[in-house]
Parts: C-alpha cells; structure tokens; sequence
C-alpha cells in the first residue's frame, strides 16, 4: 500500500476516534441519557416488583385473615367451628389448635397432620412445602370460648402473586433494554442533528485565513445556543475583519505620509550632488532637517498610537494635578499666538496617569483648537464629586464641526476639508492620539457644538480627589 494512502486511511480512522471517541459529545451525552435513564427505570422497576409484590401478598394476607376470623367467630358462638372447608384444597388450608398447640380440627386437605406453624395470633409467616412446592401465607388468629383459647390457622398460597411478580419482572427485563436502546438511539440521532450546524461551522472556520476574513459561518435557522454561536462568530470575524482593514489602512497611510519626506529629502540630496552650485549646505541641512523633525514626530505619534493600542493600564501612572498641565499650556499658547486664552474656568482636578501621555493629550487638544479657532479658545478643569469624574473642557470659535464628522475625528490620518494642508493639519494623527490616551487612562471623550459655534471637546477622567 502507497505511503500517502496508508496516511489517508490512518487520519480517517483518527478523525472518526475524535468524533464517535469517548470524549466525542455526542458519545458523552448518549452514555449520559442512556445512563440516567437507566438508572431511573431500574429503580422504578425495583419499586414497581416490591409494590406489586407487597400489594398482592397483603391481598392474599386480607383473604386469609377474613377466613380465619369467619371461623373464630362461629367456634366463639357455637363452640363448633363446623365445616373446615376450603375452596380450592391445593390453594388453602385451616387448622384449629387448642391451647396446648394441639391440632382439634382441620381441613381435609391436612387431616391429620401437624401444626403447619406455630404462632401467636396476629402474627403470619410465609412458608414452601405446605402442599406441593408452592408457596404459603399463614396467618393466626384467636377464637376464645367457655373451653379456653383456640388459636385458628388459615393459609393461602401464594403462588399466583408469585406468578403476577415473576411476569412482571419478565416483562421489565424485557422491557427496559428495549427502551434504553430506543434512548440511546434517539438521543445519538438528535445530538447529531444539533450538533451538525457546529460541524459546518468548524469546516467554514478551517477555511477562514488572516486574508479571508470577510467569509462568516453559516448561521442556523432558530434561537437556540448554537445559533447564537454562529450569531457571536459572525461578529467576532466582523471586527476581525474591520480591524484588519483599519490596520491595512493604517500601514498605508503611515508609508504615504513616510513617503513624503522621504521623497523630499532623496530630490534635495539628488539635486545637490548632480549641480552642487544650485544649493548650498546650509539650505541642503535646513531642508532634511525640516524633514527629518516631520518624519520623527510621525514616528513618535506611531509609537503613541501602538502603546494606547496595547488597552493595559499605564504602567507608570501617578498622581497628576491636571490643571498645572493644562495651565502651562494656556501660558505656551498665549505667548507663542495672537489667539485670547480664556482660562476662567480652570479649577483644580488630580488623576491618575503617565504625565507624558496626558500632557500630549492636553497639547494636541489644545492646539487642535489654536489650528482652527478665529481669535478665542476657552479653557475649563472641574471636578464632578458625585461622578468622581474630572471633566476637562476645550472650546474654541472657530467653523466647528458637522454632526455628521464628529464621530470621524478621532480616527487615524483623518483631516477634514477645513483641515487638510499638511502645513496646518499635520498627518491626521493629534486627535487619534487622544482618544488613545483618554482610553487606557479610563476615561471618555466627546465633541459638540460650543456656545459661540466653534467646537467643544470634553474630557472626562476618573477623579484622584
């Protein structure tokens, strides 16, 4: 036999142990119904054949006492206890003893015979070999007259209760096989039918690669639990694929926006080494300077951007005062634009983070309103005690944004029309930053209108106070 075919033959028989194995769920929970079922119908069948049993014995018990008692009654009034006969000679017998245990009278099936038990009235007791080798019920009574005590011993055969009990325990041995098979069977039949959309399942994940992600699972009809799976797969290869895409349309704008300088500074260096006399090296300097600066801060908010990716906590946070960060800024921007700083509203606020990242998120908020406000940007730092929040405010009255782009600003090399020049934009990159910070550091953000129609950015930050 062919190596390849023997491989074949050899995962077929491993892949059909992995399925019908015994750990297969499918074999689990057929053991396990067949198992409960088992045990179920063994002890009602116990219970059945010893109520069954007990139920006809006392029927018998009742017969043989009612007889004895007919007897007594007629030795109590007439001193005689007339007739000792039995229906059936093969299925009963009396005998009367006197208080010296001796046999006075008995039926005639048993003339003659000794006591077949000795016991004190109330009592019974079952025994074999009475007649034949069936089995009886012997019962005693008393009768008491002028001539003392007679004790009355009547018997019953228990042989058709014995009869009735064996055909019923026939009938369970037969019965209860058959219908743990018809268990396991059904049992084996639906688990298979409900477990057969998760083997489609299975064979469609098997396909899907880091390049397929747009394939879904075949999503079975109904609300059961493994229609939800499906339904919870799905979404999860949605944002799978949604994050891929945004993680190629990341990769590409970064390499656009490296591109750039790059191009930039290859076309300086190139013109400078074929016609020396058109540049200088100070002017050659100052332009791969400038480009170098613009390639290092894309390379740092890149590097911003991986670590807010990361969604841990900081691992260097402290106690920050927010409004010292946000105070330096307001001074730096005042002194360095012909913008008026309204920091009013600026009251004290301590959280909890990495002084780097949340002074970056200051900045670029900050800025971002400077780029777009036409002459005043206002500043506010409260501390919401009953939220234990800090909420950080940026307002500017600039063009603000439409509703329809708020949600977009936050996104990575997104500039909007107003917005688009390098020279003023940047790479789109500030208020992703921002919301990464914001993010890790357990906060939110959110953009409205502002009162003058510019845009207002607010922070919230869980409070330290």
């Amino acid at each position: 036999m062919a190596p390849e075919l023997r491989r074949g033959s050899v995962d077929r028989v491993g892949n059909r142990w992995k399925k019908y194995g015994p750990r297969s769920v499918r074999v689990r929970t057929t053991a396990g119904a067949v198992l409960v079922v088992g045990v179920a119908l063994l002890a009602g069948s116990i219970g059945l054949v010893t109520l069954l049993d007990r139920t006809l014995t006392g029927d018998v018990r009742v017969a043989a006492i009612a007889r004895a008692e007919e007897v007594a009654a007629l030795l109590e009034t007439s001193g005689d206890p007339g007739s000792l006969a039995v229906a059936d000679v093969e299925e009963q017998l009396i005998q009367v003893l006197d208080r010296d245990g001796a046999v006075v009278a008995s039926s005639s099936n048993v003339a003659g015979r000794d006591p077949v038990a000795t016991l004190a009235p109330g009592e019974s007791v079952e025994l074999d070999g009475l007649l034949e080798d069936a089995p009886f019920l012997v019962v005693a009574t008393v009768a008491r007259t002028p001539d003392g005590d007679f004790t009355i011993l009547m018997a019953r055969s228990l042989s058709d209760a014995s009869e009735a009990v064996l055909a019923v325990r026939g009938l369970l041995a037969l019965g209860v096989p058959i219908l743990l098979l018809v268990v396991g069977v059904t049992t084996w039949h639906v688990v298979g039918r409900a477990l057969r959309p998760v083997a489609a399942i299975r064979g469609e994940v098997e396909q899907i690669s880091d390049t397929q992600l747009h394939r879904r699972v075949p999503q079975p009809p109904g609300s059961d639990e493994i229609a939800d799976l499906a339904l919870t797969m799905n979404g999860m290869l949605a944002r799978l694929d949604d994050a891929a895409a945004r993680q190629r349309r990341f990769v590409g704008d970064a390499s656009h926006e490296l591109r750039s300088p790059v191009a930039s500074i290859r076309q300086h260096a190139e013109v400078a080494l074929r016609h020396p006399e058109r540049t200088t090296v100070p002017a050659l300097a100052e332009t791969v300077l400038a480009e170098d600066l613009r390639v290092q801060r894309l390379v740092e908010d890149l590097l911003v951007l991986a670590r807010t990716d990361e969604s841990t906590p900081p691992s260097r946070a402290e106690i920050i005062d927010l409004d010292d960060l946000v105070n330096e800024h307001a001074r730096r921007l005042r002194a360095t634009s012909g913008l008026h700083i309204d920091s009013a509203g600026l009251s004290t606020g301590r959280v909890r983070g990495v002084p780097s990242q949340l002074n970056m998120m200051i900045g670029n908020l900050i800025d971002n309103a400077a780029r777009h406000a036409n002459s005043r940007i206002s500043v506010g730092l409260i501390t919401d005690q009953r939220k234990q929040l800090v909420v950080f405010r940026v307002d500017d009255d600039g063009a603000g944004i439409p509703a329809e782009d708020r949600h977009r600003v936050f996104e990575r090399f997104v500039r909007l029309d107003d917005a688009r020049a390098r020279d003023h934009g940047g790479a789109g990159l500030g208020l992703a930053i921002v919301e990464g910070v914001v993010r890790i550091h357990g906060g939110t953000i959110a953009v409205t209108e502002a009162a003058g129609g510019g845009a207002s950015f607010q922070v919230c930050l869980p409070s330290q106070d």
